[in-house]
Formats: C-alpha cells, structure tokens, sequence
C-alpha cells in the first residue's frame, strides 16, 4: 500500500462483544443508542449497549441475514424467506412479505434502507458452490410492502449503501469480485446504468459488507484479507484499517457522534480455540458515519 495511505494499526481497533459465528449486518439505533448485528447461521439477532458493554442475543430459531431499525418502532429482519417486524421486547416475528419462498434452495442475505425508508435486500444459494450458482436477486420493499425485482443473475447479493447526495447505490455481488455504483433515482426507487467502480483481486479475498461515510467515501469488508479499506467516490483506495482477524463482513458507524466504527467478522471452521473471530469490533477512524435509514413500511 503507498505509504500516504493511512493504515490504523490493529491495536486500535478493540474486541467489544464475542461471537462464535458468521457476525454480519450491524446497524446503529439512535433512539435507544445501541447496535444491533445477527449471527445468520446462530440465528441470533445481537443487541450491543455501548453505555454498558453488555451484548444480549434474541434467538429467532433461523438464519438471520440482516436487522434493521423500523420507523415506527421495533425492528425488521431478513428471514430465510422475506422480510419480519421483530419486536425485542417480546421477540415476536411478524412476516411483512415473503422473498422466494417458492425457491426452498435460496435465503435472504444483507439488507439496507434508502432514506426514503424502502428496504433493499438481496438473496443467494444456501449452498455455496463453484462456479456459484447465479439464482438470486436483488429486491426492492417499499413502504406500501410491495416487492419488485431489481437485479436477476446475481450470486452472493451483499452489501448496499448510497451517496450522500442519493444520487448513486454502491451494490455488491461476492463472487463478482468488486464494488458496483448504479445511478439511483431517490424520489421513484429506481436504478439504472451499472457499472463497476471497485476491482479486488481474487488474491486479496472477496468483498462482503459495506457501509458509506458523511464524506461520500465507501467503506468495505474484504473476507479474508485482515483489513477493512476505504475507497473514494471515483473507487481509488483511500486508506486501510488493519485487522486482528482476517475475515471483516461488515461495518457500519455508530456512537452519539457517528464517529465509532463497528466490524462485524466471521469466525470459520478453522479459527483458533482463543481467537476472537465471529465477534463485534470498533475503532474510531477519524471520520463521521451516514445516520441509518429505518425502514418505514
């Protein structure tokens, strides 16, 4: 990496909930100051209260892909099959809309809101397989809950954001190995004219989760590369953070000011007894988050 990036070393990045899975889909709440994040294949929706440091877990008993705040009060999930209201008092599900229901060999992954609270959300093979499989979409949910079709021929979908401006949706798709910026029209929901903005080499590991600063700076997980990078708007690297565990799946900003980072990770099969892979991590980079869009359906 040129030596003007800027590379946060691993000691200033700290451990501050354990996990023992796939830690993915972390998401601020500011009306209760707290992170939510899942472990989809513990089936566990995590709630970390940094004013405590306690991280409690509600089982909901299937994978879990993301959690999002809901305008009106409690949560939304991506279910195995669609899109639930979770309420974390009582934990009790309600499914809003099912999601390829019809295609028992598929599951809901990552999801995200746009600021004017239509849930994006995408799926993927349970199965992964190489080649992988290209049966899965990008949807999008609106506030009325109808669901449309956005992008077909997708493998792994991943992660979401948009630009400050809401001019632009990043998307990406695992096996692709890169980033994709959309021209996104904010007041109909619509995208058009996908390209790629960001490349990683197969060598570097596969890019998962992401999230979008106040900057307009694009902040992404690479699984398996031991950091988390931050790509301007025209897709050059901007700097690195480096890593105690080599496989980051997401991040999003959090804390009063939206300045605390939070790295999800992915503890597999083969992490060391005492590695702290699969759980919740935070550094502060220096930079100012994007408040989360909740969903409004």
């Amino acid at each position: 990496m040129p030596d003007e990036h800027v590379v946060v070393q691993a000691a200033d990045v700290e451990l501050v909930a354990t996990g023992r899975g796939l830690g993915e889909g972390p998401a601020w709440d500011e009306r209760q100051g707290v992170l939510w994040w899942v472990d989809i294949f513990g089936g566990a929706v995590h709630r970390y209260d940094p004013g405590t440091g306690i991280d409690t877990a509600i089982d909901l008993g299937q994978t879990v892909g993301a959690v999002i705040p809901r305008e009106r009060g409690g949560l939304v999930v991506a279910l195995t099959n669609g899109i639930a209201a979770l309420d974390p008092v009582t934990n009790g599900l309600e499914m809003l809309v099912e999601i390829e229901a019809d295609v028992p060999g598929n599951r809901m992954n990552d999801a995200k809101c746009d600021t004017a609270g239509r849930l994006w959300g995408g799926t993927m093979s349970i199965e992964e397989q190489d080649p992988p499989l290209e049966n899965a979409a990008l949807y999008c949910v609106d506030t009325g809950r109808s669901v449309r079709t956005v992008l077909t021929g997708i493998s792994i979908s991943n992660g979401l954001g948009w630009s400050p401006d809401d001019r632009a949706m990043y998307y990406i798709d695992t096996p692709t190995y890169g980033v994709d910026v959309l021209d996104f029209d904010a007041v109909a929901g619509e995208v058009s004219n996908r390209c790629r903005l960001i490349s990683v080499a197969e060598s570097e590991g596969m890019p998962d989760g992401m999230t979008v600063d106040a900057e307009g700076y694009l902040w992404v997980a690479v699984l398996g590369s031991r950091t988390l990078s931050r790509f301007a708007p025209d897709g050059t690297l901007d700097r690195a953070i480096e890593l105690p565990v080599p496989q980051a799946t997401s991040c999003a900003f959090g804390g009063a000011d939206l300045r605390d980072l939070y790295i999800t990770t992915y503890r597999s099969p083969d992490s060391p007894p005492d590695s702290p892979a699969g759980g919740l991590f935070r550094c502060r980079p220096g930079v100012t988050g994007l408040p989360t869009a909740m969903f409004r359906g």
